[in-house]
C-alpha cells in the first residue's frame, strides 16, 4: 500500500493543482504543490515521509551561504595569450638556418657564375675595364692601331679576376657559419643587399689577401702590365695616377671584389624577390613570409 502511496496521492491530489492554477491567489496551497511535487519525484520504492519533510524545509528555508564563500574574491581569468607574429613565429635557430642557407646558396652561385672563362670578361656588369688614367691613351692607341695591345691588357685583366674568384668560396662559407642571430635578424629585415653588405664588412680585408697573390701571378705573364707598372709608379709621383691604381694587380683585385659583391647582391636580391626557387624548403617558407609581410 506504502508502495503505492505517490500514484495514489497524486491523483487525488491533481484536481487540487489544476484549481490551485486557476485561482493563484490561494497562497496556502503552495506547500501542498511542493509536497505533491516531490512526492512524485521520489522513487515509490524510496518513499520515506521524514525524508519528504526534509526536502520541504530545504526549499522554503534554503541554507545562508558560509562567510568564506560570500567573501571570496572573484578572480578574473587570465587572458588568453596573443597570438605569435612576425618572425617570432619562427625560432631563432630556424631563421639564422635558413639564412645560413640562402647565403651559402647565393655565394656559391656568385662565384660559380664569376670564376670561369668570360665570367668577367663577357658580362657588362663586372667586366674590368682599364685604369682611368690608361683609357685616354687606350683611345690614342686605337687611333693609331694599336688597340690590340689595349684588348689584350683588358683581357689579362679580366682573366686575372676569374682565376682569382674561386679563393672566395672557403671565406664566405666560413662568414656564414659565423654568423650570430643578431646578424641573422639585421639581415632578414635589412635592405635587400643587407647580407651582401655583412660579407663585404666580414670578408673584403682577406678576400683580398687571397686574391692579390692570384693576380700578380697571372699578370706576370702579361708583359705591357708590367709596363704600366713602372709608367704609374713614376706617374704616381707627380700626382697624375691616383695611389689606388698605381700598381696594376691592388686595382684589378679592387675590380674583381666589387664586381664579386655585385653578382651576390644580385642573387641575394633573387632569393628575396622569389624564395620559392631556393632549394630549401626553410628558405622558402621564412622567405616568403618576409616577402608577404
Amino acid at each position: 500500500m506504502l508502495a503505492n502511496f505517490p500514484n495514489i496521492f497524486a491523483s487525488k491530489l491533481a484536481p487540487t493543482i489544476r484549481h490551485s492554477k486557476l485561482h493563484p491567489q490561494r497562497n496556502n496551497m503552495r506547500p501542498l504543490l511542493l509536497i505533491a511535487l516531490l512526492a512524485l519525484s521520489v522513487p515509490a520504492s524510496a518513499f520515506d515521509l521524514n525524508s519528504l519533510q526534509k526536502r520541504l524545509n530545504d526549499i522554503r528555508h534554503p541554507p545562508a551561504a558560509t562567510p568564506a564563500a560570500a567573501s571570496a574574491p572573484v578572480t578574473a581569468s587570465a587572458p588568453a595569450a596573443a597570438p605569435v607574429s612576425g618572425l617570432a613565429q619562427f625560432s631563432a635557430q630556424d631563421q639564422v638556418e635558413s639564412l645560413r642557407q640562402a647565403l651559402t646558396q647565393g655565394a656559391e652561385t656568385a662565384v660559380a657564375s664569376l670564376a670561369k672563362e668570360n665570367g668577367f670578361l663577357g658580362n657588362e656588369k663586372v667586366r674590368i675595364p682599364l685604369p682611368e688614367n690608361l683609357q685616354k691613351a687606350e683611345r690614342a692607341m686605337r687611333k693609331i692601331g694599336m688597340g690590340k695591345y689595349a684588348d689584350e691588357l683588358t683581357t689579362s685583366m679580366n682573366r686575372a679576376a676569374e682565376a682569382a674568384v674561386p679563393e672566395a668560396k672557403t671565406l664566405l662559407v666560413d662568414a656564414v657559419k659565423n654568423m650570430t642571430v643578431n646578424d641573422a635578424k639585421d639581415i632578414l629585415l635589412g635592405n635587400d643587399d643587407a647580407a651582401t653588405q655583412y660579407f663585404r664588412r666580414n670578408t673584403e680585408t682577406q678576400l683580398a689577401e687571397k686574391f692579390k697573390p692570384v693576380v700578380n701571378q697571372s699578370m706576370q705573364q702579361v708583359s705591357l702590365a708590367q709596363t704600366y707598372d713602372r709608367f704609374a709608379g713614376k706617374a704616381k709621383k707627380v700626382g697624375l695616377v691616383k695611389e689606388s691604381d698605381a700598381h696594376l694587380d691592388d686595382y684589378i683585385t679592387r675590380k674583381a671584389l666589387d664586381g664579386l659583391f655585385l653578382m651576390m647582391a644580385e642573387q641575394e636580391k633573387e632569393i628575396r624577390a622569389h624564395p620559392l626557387q631556393a632549394s630549401s624548403s626553410l628558405v622558402q617558407k621564412i622567405f616568403s613570409f618576409l616577402l608577404g609581410k
